[in-house]
């Protein structure tokens, strides 16, 4: 059996999120060195505050400060923490009850090893030396054996309160097309596409998933299918996609090749993007080195008929 690819991918994009009147006091008190909680109905003090009572669904609104100090009610040891984590050697990951709180707030607690942490010992915040309102202005939790945290008397009323918060979101991992795919992505470097049959309902399968979505069963068999096809369905594209230099707008289709069951999708160039049209005839556009089309462009032939690709809209 050939080789089955694999490849590091990394997603990330930045997640933007406005913030309600709670969170923004929750966070704008982060900034100045404050804890606020929301209290509910029946007299529970939440930390983190939320904006609706998870038990019963009322509105919440009512700030109220708590002490910076606290007591771990249970924690995990990080022996090998990653990148973007609070602290670059190891710590626990620990839930602290804040002193005046209900609920436990979930942080890293710096300590020097997993014999040094224990459920019920007392902490306390370290606070970021510079602070923007977001969680991270605490930079850990760190063992503490002195007395409840003084308030600093707030009522949740802040100068240039924080409205919303960007945060990174970031995933690392390794990515395996699996043994149907990695045929289809080789195949592709000799210029040729190839399918597999499923030996049930007989359709040709393009990308090829290894298996029949149809019928759930294993497929085999492969198929060389194309060059040439039929746009079944497009969009216009208007918004320019960061370090994609292709110029707006364009089309993007879903193209079924000759002989396949299932259409794949790609830009459409060589023709204006108003004159893209279902039914259209087009046909791979390679360039030197590639490993798939740039594009598919128009044959010159006729527009297929409607009923020749109806049942792969």
């Amino acid at each position: 059996m050939p080789e089955v690819l694999k490849a590091p991918l990394v997603v990330e994009f930045p997640f933007t999120r406005s913030l309600g009147p709670v969170q923004s006091a929750f966070l704008t008190g982060l900034r100045e060195r404050v804890v606020l909680g929301v209290t509910t109905t029946d007299g529970r003090t939440l930390v983190p505050p939320v904006e609706y009572d998870p038990v019963t669904a009322d509105e919440l609104r009512d700030l109220v400060e708590v002490a910076s100090t606290g007591t771990v009610t249970t924690w995990a040891w990080n022996h090998a923490p990653r990148r973007g984590q609070p602290l670059t050697t190891p710590f626990a990951w620990a839930l602290v009850r804040l002193d005046g709180a209900d609920t436990a707030l979930l942080h890293a607690l710096d300590a020097p090893g997993p014999d040094a942490v224990h459920t019920g010992m007392r902490v306390r915040i370290r606070w970021a030396e510079d602070r923007a309102g977001a969680i991270t202005d605490i930079a850990c939790f760190e063992p503490y054996d002195g007395e409840p945290a003084e308030l600093a008397g707030s009522n949740g009323e802040f100068a240039d309160p924080v409205t919303g918060v960007v945060a990174a979101a970031r995933l690392d991992y390794t990515y395996s097309p699996g043994r149907a795919q990695t045929a289809y992505i080789n195949s592709l470097a000799d210029r040729r596409t190839v399918g597999e049959r499923c030996p049930s309902c007989r359709k040709v399968y393009v990308p090829p998933r290894g298996a029949c979505p149809t019928c759930g069963v294993p497929t085999a068999e492969q198929v060389e299918v194309g060059p040439r096809g039929t746009v079944t369905t497009f969009c216009i594209v208007n918004i320019k996609a960061k370090n994609l230099d292709i110029e707006v707008p364009y089309v993007y289709a879903h193209i079924a090749l000759d002989g396949a069951d299932l259409a794949l999708h790609a830009r459409i160039g060589g023709i204006p993007y108003d004159q893209v049209r279902m039914g259209l005839r087009v046909e791979p556009v390679w360039t030197d080195g590639a490993r798939y089309p740039d594009h598919y462009r128009p044959t010159g032939e006729p527009d297929a008929d409607y009923d020749a690709y109806k049942e792969l809209l």
